[in-house]
């Protein structure tokens, strides 16, 4: 029979990591989504956040899309509890512990080195499972700790969306609309706000010492974009997701609770990463193209709040069909340079730019220089609109995603399993690209 020399706790401890999926990235690498779209296609699932507000929004969007009689919020402040939910959305503090859940996601684990809160995220990684699929979420930076605490385990690695860039210091009364100035103290964050109130019309304040009803409502104005400016303490750093443009700091000093110190390059990348998202709901979205990828891009669209979707195409009466089933306004092909002002996304889903088709004679002048960029043509993988997109510094997709992603639900739907879009599988993908297959 064979023989193992290895001790109890050894075994034990490789085989922590097993059937864990540790997702790492910097801010805006989509990394909550991800846990959000991965838990609703499992039947039942929990997902643990850093925040009581982030909680309350991830709450919110699963409750639009599942009804609120399937999702359960709790946290430290707050308790919606319908009799049989599906789904549960809590703090990481206040993580049911009894639950049997196919899925299970921990974000933010890099808070696992935090002198207070530390020992919770690491104790819910190394204890929490769900039946089925389990994912932490993180910084890149806690790689070496994963790899420690959960050898085994299956590490992805994701890229920003967005780009950020550091504008270097201004006064607050030149802050630039869609901005969010961080303080570290509340007297600090009302002085501030005051001072913008009195100075540019009106602010929004978000403290963890707000009652979750004022906080939701604080974040709601500003989301809704009744004012330009939010005034928050360093919270917001820990994944709240805000249609914020720029960040500012009040000051690089904070108190922790024991002494006032300089921040550390992993807090102010985690504050500033906040500036800049994917996909602007609040902004515009233009496509070019109407057939069935333009119809499953409109959905998807559509579901993410998009507020205004315009689209255009050759054939003018295909677009107005699809904008009789979706909220979409039509631009005759002619106007399609004209439908980039002011958009936060740029999605071109016709064949033009393809290999061996004409290429997409569009000027990119009109478009925001910090929007989104994304073709789904994926021969070349760098079309041409890519390549110039990115000269001016647009952040770009390919449409190579699009395509293993869509792959995902027909191989579940005939093979029973669902599987990961990993960096490794895109690199077979690209390989069999390159060599013609």
């Amino acid at each position: 029979m064979p023989i193992s020399f290895s001790s109890q706790p050894t075994r034990a401890l490789r085989g922590r990591g097993a059937g864990v999926t540790a997702v790492l990235g910097p801010t805006n690498t989509g990394k909550t989504h991800l846990a959000i779209e991965r838990m609703l296609a499992h039947s039942s699932g929990l997902v643990g956040l850093p925040l009581r507000l982030l909680a309350r929004e991830v709450y919110n969007k699963v409750a639009d899309r599942v009804g609120k009689d399937a999702v359960a919020l709790i946290t430290g402040e707050e308790k919606i509890k319908p009799p049989n939910p599906r789904f549960w959305v809590s703090t990481v503090e206040a993580m049911p512990r009894d639950l049997d859940v196919a899925f299970l996601a921990i974000d933010e684990v890099q808070l696992g080195d935090d002198f207070e809160r530390g020992h919770v995220f690491t104790d819910r990684m190394l204890n929490m499972r769900a039946r089925e699929e389990t994912l932490v979420l993180g910084a890149a930076t806690v790689r070496p700790m994963v790899e420690k605490l959960l050898p085994g385990a299956h590490i992805i690695s994701r890229p920003r969306l967005s780009m950020l860039t550091h504008a270097g210091e201004k006064k607050l009364t030149r802050l630039p609309p869609r901005s969010a100035i961080v303080g570290f103290s509340a007297e600090e964050v009302y002085a501030i706000a005051e001072l913008i109130r009195r100075q540019r019309g009106g602010a929004a304040v978000v403290l963890g010492a707000l009652s979750p009803r004022t906080r939701n409502a604080q974040v709601a104005i500003y989301q809704s974009g009744d004012v330009d400016y939010l005034v928050a303490t360093d919270a917001i750093g820990m994944g709240l997701n805000l249609d914020v443009d720029h960040v500012a700091f009040a000051s690089d000093r904070k108190f922790d609770g024991y002494q006032f110190r300089k921040l550390n390059p992993s807090e102010l990348a985690q504050i500033a990463g906040r500036a800049g998202r994917a996909i602007r709901t609040d902004r515009p979205a233009a496509l070019l193209g109407a057939g069935g990828a333009a119809r499953a891009i409109l959905a998807a669209l559509a579901g993410a709040g998009i507020r205004e979707i315009r689209i255009a195409n050759r054939n003018r009466e295909r677009a107005e069909a699809l904008a009789a089933v979706f909220p979409a306004t039509v631009y005759d092909w002619d106007d399609r340079e004209r439908m980039l002002e002011g958009c936060g996304l740029l999605i071109n889903s016709t064949s033009l730019g393809m290999t061996g088709q004409p290429a997409l004679e569009i000027g990119l002048d009109r478009l925001p220089p910090n929007a989104l960029v994304t073709d789904i043509v994926y021969r070349p993988l760098e079309t041409d609109l890519l390549v110039r997109a990115r000269a001016r510094g647009n952040p770009v997709v390919d449409g190579l995603g699009m395509l293993l992603h869509q792959a995902v639900e027909g191989f579940a739907a005939w093979f029973g399993m669902t599987p990961t879009v990993t960096p490794e599988l895109r690199e077979h993908v690209l390989a069999a690209i390159r060599h013609g297959v």
